[in-house]
C-alpha cells in the first residue's frame, strides 16, 4: 500500500504519513509531479491514460505524472514515474524544474469519490525519444504520441474534452515554450 506525506496548506510536510486512498478520501494536501517532454522540433509528448484509471480514463495528459511516495524528493518521484509509466530512465540533471502549482478538485467518479488537493512540481525534459523504444505501463498508460505545439495549444485553448484539464499548468507550459 502506497504511503504519502501529508502537507499543510503551504505545502510543508506535517509529519503525518497516510495511504494514498486516505489522502484522496479525506482530501489531504500532498505532493505530485508532472513531467513534460519536448523534442528538438518543439513537439510535446503526451500519454493517453489507461481506460482502467479511476480519474480521466482515456484522456491525454503530460508524458508522466504521479504522487510522491512518503520520503521521496520531488526529483526521485519524477524519475520513478518516468521509469514506471513509460520505461524512460533519465539522469537528475535532465530534469528542469519549472514551477509548482497548487490545485484542488473533486472527481465524482460513481465508483469512488476522489478529492485531490495537490502541490504539483512541474518538470521539463528536452529530449528526442523514439516512441517505439518506450515500455508503457498498461495499468497507467494506453499510448503515447508527439503533438505539435499548435495541436497542443488548440487542445488547451478549446478545453478539449480528450485532454485532462490542468489549465494553470498547461497555460504556463504554453508560455514557457513560446507556443
Amino acid at each position: 500500500m502506497e504511503k504519502i506525506d501529508v502537507l499543510n496548506e503551504k505545502g510543508e510536510k506535517t509529519g503525518e504519513v497516510v495511504s494514498r486512498e486516505e489522502v484522496h478520501r479525506l482530501g489531504l494536501w500532498h505532493k505530485c509531479v508532472h513531467i513534460w517532454i519536448v523534442n528538438h522540433k518543439g513537439e510535446i509528448l503526451l500519454q493517453k491514460r489507461s481506460p482502467q484509471k479511476a480519474t480521466n480514463p482515456n484522456k491525454w495528459t503530460t508524458a508522466t505524472s504521479g504522487h510522491l511516495s512518503a520520503g521521496d524528493s520531488s526529483t526521485e518521484g519524477a524519475m520513478r514515474e518516468l521509469s514506471e509509466e513509460i520505461g524512460l530512465n533519465v539522469n537528475e540533471n535532465e530534469l528542469e524544474y519549472l514551477f509548482t502549482v497548487k490545485e484542488s478538485d473533486v472527481n465524482n467518479n460513481p465508483k469512488k469519490q476522489i478529492i485531490e488537493k495537490e502541490f504539483t512540481d512541474v518538470y521539463l525534459i528536452r529530449k528526442d525519444i523514439a516512441i517505439a523504444n518506450l515500455k508503457l505501463q498498461e495499468e497507467e498508460v494506453s499510448s503515447v504520441k508527439w503533438f505539435s505545439p499548435d495541436e497542443f495549444k488548440k487542445m488547451v485553448i478549446e478545453n478539449d474534452e480528450n485532454l485532462v484539464s490542468h489549465r494553470e499548468m498547461q497555460m504556463k507550459i504554453i508560455e514557457i515554450l513560446g507556443i
